[in-house]
């Protein structure tokens, strides 16, 4: 039981974005920023976003050493390259359009840690980083060896360690209140706490149904132009037929430490773990392959299996003779395809598009698919 006032000034717009992450806002500040007049509306099911926007550890990457080698081996290498380009315009992007401050970027690089049975991999060093140098335009990989002694780490189980020139670091926190922020001021309207339940093609225009919780009743927003599907691993609902599968990431921090001998940003095991330093504090997530099956869920939980195993390689391999405990933990969701990274973009009917499936790579890649999304509706061939 909607009243006059509500149906004639809150149902009906030109744009309508599901999801409120990365991609569907930065989606929502590309239409505006290119067609000020334009009425667009965001639908966020949760009070905050759901997925991985705010649930992240804070990571601006492009792609650590073993990482792109290893979807090198089983990637077009132009198709690797392509997804590389996009992770470096996206973060240029997302820095140029809510300024490094407001989201406390830090282009300090990062560091990959080198197990026993990974030290092969120093050998393709040079060629990975004269493949990448077109698309980076410099070296990204130098050997880093030396400060392993100096950043506290167990010399028994890291063997080597390599610097990545073009990763960085951000406060995800900062990051999505300054693009809500922003999207605020460009006069776009964000609804929390609106469930969308359908979505469908008219003909004329998009039905976006949202269950009112209070009502108990289905509330038809209309998007006169295109309804823009932008929920990630939970596009499925609306894409049953899309290479779209969940991935669960686990991540805790510890309660801040004395003295912690290291910053900056770090991965290990073809980006699997990564972790860095929020002040004196370790943040600390991954593991999701000693569980895919598990963790291929949209259901926020933990996995004890998981958050155990980052507990022991904290204490043994980061921080081996540095005492800690765990403040608090978390878990994200994200997707993934089986066949590969690239996002989907598509337009699903004449009146429905989505951007989805990052591959844990929505920091990155978010701000850019944005654009690519406003392309994508004002392209009348596709």
């Amino acid at each position: 039981m909607l009243s006059f006032w509500e149906k004639n000034s809150f149902l009906h717009h030109d744009y309508i974005v599901v999801g409120s992450g990365i991609v569907g806002l930065s989606a929502a500040c590309s239409i505006k920023e290119q067609d000020p007049q334009a009425s667009v509306l965001v639908l966020e099911r949760g009070i905050l976003p759901t997925g991985a926007s705010t649930r992240n550890a804070g990571f601006a990457c492009i792609g650590s050493l073993t990482e792109l080698l290893a979807d090198l081996s089983h990637s077009p290498t132009p198709l690797v390259l392509s997804l590389l380009s996009m992770r470096l315009k996206g973060l240029q992007k997302l820095r140029e359009r809510l300024g490094d401050t407001a989201i406390d970027y830090r282009a300090l690089g990062s560091y990959e840690l080198i197990s026993e049975h990974e030290l092969a991999c120093l050998e393709e060093m040079e060629r990975l980083n004269t493949l990448l140098y077109p698309v980076l335009g410099g070296n990204a990989f130098s050997l880093a060896s030396h400060k392993i002694g100096e950043f506290g780490f167990d010399k028994t189980q890291v063997k080597a360690m390599i610097q990545n020139n073009f990763e960085g670091q951000l406060d995800t926190g900062k990051m999505m209140h300054s693009l809500w922020q922003y999207a605020s001021s460009l006069g776009i309207m964000v609804l929390t706490g609106a469930e969308v339940c359908s979505i469908t093609d008219s003909g004329n225009d998009a039905i976006v149904e949202v269950n009112h919780q209070i009502l108990h009743e289905k509330i038809a927003f209309i998007a006169n132009k295109s309804a823009i599907i932008c929920t990630n691993a939970f596009a499925k609902q609306f894409m049953p037929n899309e290479d779209i599968t969940p991935g669960r990431g686990q991540v805790l921090v510890t309660k801040p430490i004395d003295n912690l001998p290291f910053k900056g940003i770090f991965h290990f095991d073809e980006g699997y773990y990564y972790f860095r330093n929020y002040g004196n504090r370790v943040i600390f997530g991954g593991g999701r392959n000693l569980d895919f099956a598990t963790e291929a869920t949209t259901e926020i939980a933990y996995n004890p299996q998981i958050l155990a195993h980052l507990q022991h390689k904290l204490q043994t391999l980061i921080l081996p003779n540095t005492p800690f405990e765990v403040d608090m933990q978390w878990a994200g969701i994200m997707a993934f395809g089986t066949t590969d990274k690239m996002p989907i973009l598509k337009k699903i009917s004449p009146h429905i598009v989505a951007g989805v499936r990052l591959g844990g790579m929505g920091v990155a890649i978010g701000s850019l698919l944005g654009d690519q999304i406003y392309e994508l509706l004002n392209d009348d061939s596709k």
